[in-house]
């Protein structure tokens, strides 16, 4: 379940609240999360990032090239399957972030916790 436009855009978030992204309005108070921030070269912040998300529960990567990594993280009770997403800007030295549920209207903000946890963790604020 890619959702990934070309070289610069993840999927546009949905009109529901079980989503959230870097990419969506910074006034949309719903649905934006900040992105990630690195210093320094991309390739070993993009790394970085793979062996946390690799080390998260109940995650498998799917996709990973380049610049775009998706993951499918479970949740431990029911199984319910949410997708997480990363796509790197180098010059901007940012890797902007969506995760969604895959399923329901409301994920009780849980897509919201994870990547700001992830985001956290990558910047050494955990």
């Amino acid at each position: 379940m890619d959702s990934y436009f070309g070289d610069t855009t993840l999927t546009p978030v949905a009109n529901k609240p079980n989503n959230v992204s870097s990419q969506a309005d910074v006034n949309d108070r719903a649905h934006y999360v900040a992105p990630l921030k690195f210093t320094g070269d991309a390739a070993p912040a993009f790394q970085k990032l793979l062996k946390l998300v690799q080390a998260q529960p109940r995650t498998s990567v799917v996709t990973r090239d380049g610049q775009y990594l998706h993951a499918e993280f479970s949740t431990p009770l029911m199984g319910f399957v949410d997708d997480v997403e990363f796509l790197l800007a180098p010059e901007q030295r940012l890797i902007h972030v969506r995760a969604a549920a895959r399923l329901g209207y409301s994920d009780l903000g849980v897509n919201r916790k994870r990547a700001e946890s992830l985001r956290a963790q990558f910047e050494g604020r955990s």
